[in-house]
């Protein structure tokens, strides 16, 4: 797991997310804490960017703290730690050679990375493995190495094969025991075998290096002392250099946690169609298809909480305390820009200094401290602080409801006053009733279905839930004779409660029937729909067939023409000419009316294309016009009569005319949001050039891009229709927008 705070782990293991950490975790690079240190809103901006460009995952990494330290100290890294370096380095150096746009681009220009590290690099392998052959010596310690390894399997190969071995001999392999090459025999093997006894088995055979092969070992003994020589001193230098790069390698160890960061969160984002969540400047919280990620398969939550309390009622086991951590959990991720399940077009969520769940049972064995005392001491705690989301579960838990109502009822308002946001849940009636009448306190009800007798897990805003503890209990079996003497003894004194109770439920259920009735509306209206399509579709076939029938015609009648043209007699020619003539299809000419002729008289204010100017004098079929101080000589048929003109400006105003928009727009690499406002100013320009059909480009990537820019198609009132483009034009990656 991550490394997190005792506070922070603290909390996400109350809210249930601990396990949603950890997925998280894995495609971090290298351990960290899940709190990005800095700027949030700076952090967020480069994620965004980042999410817009394709990458490869980092190579799992340590940080540098150690090697660090031991470079301070002058001391000589192992091969080990220099490859972790460069496995860093070369990833930055991949980043800035692919010459991202934008922020990115900006962010990779800043490392430039000294050329101390390209003389190291050329030494190790992708695999982090030295390069001997880059130095002779090393090369020919190689050669000698890989000699003296060929003669002692040789060797071994030929005891194998003695005559007198082959009775003792378990069977024909070579054996490495603590890197020794071995042989595998009886008891009794000393007769014929010289070596010395390595391991033994449980079966009593034992592991004999022979002594055959002593000198040849230790010749290669000696050559491998020889090569970890001049590795150390490779090493020795190497470290030499590095030292002298200690302030960068420090600062590209905290870009990289950076960038670690980012990255881990971009594509966990992608790989379960998460959303990036930034925590607005206000305190509400608007939450759209949330699904907390500890549950399988949730009901998605929709909810906007936007007063300073809200009071979760109603039946037991209904999903209050899911929906309160739900809340906490929402805030907690965007808190710390961990991706989540939602509709982030449609959600907002505030900016918290401090996010506190009340939830568990304070009580145990070890605490000596009661259920409310310890209560208690965790309010008593909240109001340590300012500005922070509180969620409390069961509030009343440890003592007498009234007076708890009593209690809370000014603890609550106490905790408002410092600027707290509060989410509560309870069972009790009379804490609701008590804070129900204020502007800043909001109610929700989870609701139940009587006729089943379960809870629906949906819940109600503006009314006060009813727990139907009685209904729960004799689901679960409880003898109904019991269940009668508690409602009698319940008695009437919650008269007024239980109307209230009523009231919200009446409402619930005239919700529901609005809801059906809408939903049948749109059902008819889905209806007619369809019949008027399916009409417009049989208009369209009568129309083809009616085509068909008069180029059939047609075809006929010109038949009967070419046949009389064949005629030599001039009778028989015009007899056929008539019957093709028959066989044409009668059609009215409709008769045009001829344009009313429209005189003009000097001095006379008319309309020229797109200018208003002066008759000067009118020919017969031209005029001249006096346009700006202008003359002019146009035709007649160019003119329209037109208003008086405008009275001519005293000031000469020059003003430099924004370039408008062309009919292509690209849309590549943005993000929602910023794809939203560009197309906003470019519709609007196109309508202001008078286009009737542009182009825009927004790729396939992700499918993201493609759903925001759909959204806002469908939802401008400019727009009449819209449409994949053909493949020569973009295809899937491009829409048609006919204004």
């Amino acid at each position: 797991m991550n490394r997190l705070s005792p506070n922070l782990a603290e909390l996400f293991g109350k809210l249930d997310l601990l396990p949603h950490l950890g997925a998280l975790e894995h495609f971090f690079s290298r351990p960290q804490n899940i709190a990005i240190p800095g700027d949030q809103e700076r952090h967020y901006r480069y994620i965004e960017a980042l999410d817009a460009l394709e990458f490869k995952a980092p190579p799992k990494s340590v940080g540098f703290e150690t090697i660090l330290n031991h470079l301070k100290k002058q001391g000589v890294l192992r091969f080990e730690d220099i490859f972790e370096l460069l496995k860093v380095v070369r990833y930055f150096r991949t980043l800035r050679n692919q010459g991202y746009p934008g922020l990115i681009g900006e962010w990779m220009n800043t490392i430039v990375i000294p050329e101390g590290f390209g003389e190291i690099d050329e030494y190790f392998d992708e695999s982090g493995k030295f390069i001997e052959s880059r130095d002779e010596e090393l090369y020919k310690i190689a050669q000698r190495v890989k000699a003296i390894k060929t003669e002692i399997a040789e060797s071994m190969k030929r005891l194998l094969h003695t005559q007198k071995l082959t009775a003792y001999l378990v069977d024909t392999q070579i054996h490495y025991i603590h890197d020794e090459e071995c042989l595998l025999v009886r008891g009794g093997f000393n007769h014929v075998l010289k070596g010395s006894v390595i391991a033994r088995t449980g079966a009593g055979f034992f592991y004999v290096a022979p002594d055959a092969l002593l000198r040849s070992k230790e010749q290669l003994r000696y050559v491998l002392q020889e090569r970890d020589a001049a590795l150390y001193e490779y090493a020795k230098r190497f470290s030499t250099k590095l030292a002298g790069l200690i302030p960068f390698i420090g600062f590209i160890d905290r870009e990289f946690d950076r960038f670690d960061h980012y990255q881990a969160r971009v594509l966990f984002a992608r790989s379960r169609d998460y959303a990036i969540m930034k925590p607005s400047c206000d305190d509400a919280i608007v939450l759209e298809e949330f699904a907390h990620p500890a549950l399988h398969n949730p009901k998605p939550v929709s909810i906007a909480f936007k007063g300073n309390l809200l009071l979760i009622t109603g039946v037991n086991a209904g999903g209050k305390t899911m929906l309160l951590k739900s809340i906490l959990s929402a805030c907690a991720m965007a808190k710390y820009l961990i991706p989540m399940k939602l509709n982030a077009h449609k959600s907002r969520i505030g900016s918290f200094k401090r996010i506190e769940a009340v939830i568990d049972d304070p009580q145990n064995v070890g605490n000596d401290i009661s259920t409310f005392a310890g209560r208690m001491v965790q309010f008593a705690h909240l109001f340590e602080h300012k500005s922070a989301l509180i969620g409390v579960d069961e509030i009343e838990l440890g003592t007498d409801s009234d007076e708890a109502a009593a209690l809370f009822a000014i603890v609550l308002d106490e905790l408002i006053k410092r600027g707290q946001k509060i989410v509560v849940t309870t069972h009790h009636k009379r804490l609701a009733a008590l804070m129900a009448d204020r502007d800043d306190v909001e109610l929700l009800a989870a609701l139940y279905d009587e006729e089943r007798r379960v809870p629906t897990y949906e819940f109600l805003h503006g009314v006060i839930g009813k727990s139907y503890a009685f209904e729960t209990a004799a689901r679960y079996g409880i003898n109904p004779a019991i269940l009668n003497r508690a409602r009698a003894l319940y008695g009437e004194n919650h008269e007024r409660l239980s109307i209230l109770i009523e009231r919200g439920s009446e409402l619930e259920r005239s919700l529901k029937q609005k809801n059906r009735e809408a939903d049948e509306r749109l059902e008819s209206i889905k209806t007619e729909e369809r019949n008027l399509k399916e009409a417009r579709e049989n208009l369209r076939a009568e129309l083809e067939r009616e085509k068909n029938r008069l180029r059939a015609e047609y075809d006929i009648a010109i038949r009967e023409a070419k046949a009389a043209a064949k005629e030599h007699d001039q009778a028989a020619i015009h007899r056929q000419l008539n019957r093709a003539q028959a066989k044409l299809p009668k059609v009215e000419i409709p008769k045009i009316a001829e344009p009313e002729k429209i005189t003009y008289e000097v001095g006379q204010t008319v309309k020229y294309r797109t200018q208003r100017g002066t008759v000067v004098s009118v020919g017969a079929k031209d005029a001249m016009i006096e346009v700006e101080g202008m003359r002019l000589r146009v035709k007649l048929a160019d003119l329209k009569p037109s208003g008086n003109l405008p009275k001519k400006p005293k000031v000469t105003v020059t003003s430099q005319v924004e370039q408008k928009s062309g009919l292509k727009l690209d849309l590549h690499g943005l993000r929602g949001e910023e794809a939203c406002e560009r197309m906003d100013k470019f519709l609007s320009d196109a309508l202001l050039q008078g286009f009737d059909e542009v182009l825009i480009y927004h790729g396939i990537g992700t499918g993201k891009l493609a759903y925001a820019v759909k959204e806002f198609l469908k939802a401008h009132p400019s727009v009449k229709s819209f449409s994949d483009a053909p493949a020569h034009m973009g295809g899937f990656g491009a829409k048609v927008v006919r204004l």
